[in-house]
């Protein structure tokens, strides 16, 4: 308890909250688009049910991790030399989950080009998807972006508390966004094909950051919201075209 209360009058312990809070939210994004993706293939009446187990979950698995944090730490230690480069697990961990953003979203973007293959759902362009499966799909990343996440929370924070509460703020962010922003990808079918080149593009700095090439997170994030930012303009073009021709 003088712990805690020690932490609360110590105003280094709230910078290093706020600033984890707003990390964990920021990378909560990337996590965020794939959730709202996956989701919009599954029957309306499953979709927010999908979206709050696949959430909790992360947050369970989360918090479990941040208990074993001595042993994530651990994870940072090379284990095997590949192409010679050193690889940790957290190095094989991101690869894996790289690759597996980038096959999902180059499948993705196929369907919608071409939906015409055998498997897609009478949705347009859209791949059938199980509730199980989105679920497990879901956690696969969660798993991903919690080890990267918690590592780096490590570094900022020797305390668990600040990092546990940064967790939950970040979780709870993520739990009320997600079917505001599910809603909006699906009445913008645009945004569904910038959403998966942003996949595609974090997929590839995963990987790139799993053989040892720093990707500065700021480039990534500035390019995404400039994207974003002539897509919403776009938006905002065609808007005033509908409204002009009904006039």
């Amino acid at each position: 308890m003088q712990d805690i209360l020690a932490l609360v009058q110590d105003p280094a312990a709230w910078v290093a909250l706020v600033t984890l809070m707003v990390m964990e939210v920021v990378l909560g994004i990337d996590n965020l688009i794939f959730i709202s993706i996956l989701t919009n293939k599954l029957p309306r009446a499953q979709r927010e049910r999908a979206r709050r187990i696949g959430i909790g979950l992360a947050l369970i698995m989360r918090l479990g991790l941040l208990a074993t944090v001595a042993w994530i730490v651990q994870l940072t230690e090379p284990v095997v030399t590949i192409l010679g480069n050193d690889l940790s697990w957290k190095d094989m961990i991101l690869i894996a989950g790289g690759l597996f953003l980038v096959w999902k979203a180059t499948r993705e973007i196929h369907h919608h080009v071409d939906p015409s293959d055998k498997g897609d759902s009478p949705v347009s362009g859209q791949v059938a998807m199980t509730f199980g499966g989105t679920v497990a799909q879901i956690l696969v990343l969660d798993l991903v972006f919690s080890v990267d996440s918690i590592i780096t929370a490590v570094g900022m924070t020797p305390h668990i508390e600040i990092m546990v509460v940064a967790v939950v703020v970040a979780v709870v962010v993520m739990l009320l966004a997600a079917t505001p922003l599910a809603d909006f990808i699906e009445r913008n079918p645009t945004i569904v094909m910038l959403a998966l080149s942003f996949l595609l593009l974090i997929g590839t700095t995963l990987i790139a950051e799993g053989f040892g090439v720093h990707v500065p997170k700021g480039y990534v994030y500035a390019a995404m919201a400039f994207s974003a930012l002539v897509e919403g303009l776009n938006m905002m073009a065609r808007n005033a075209r509908k409204r002009k021709a009904v006039r």
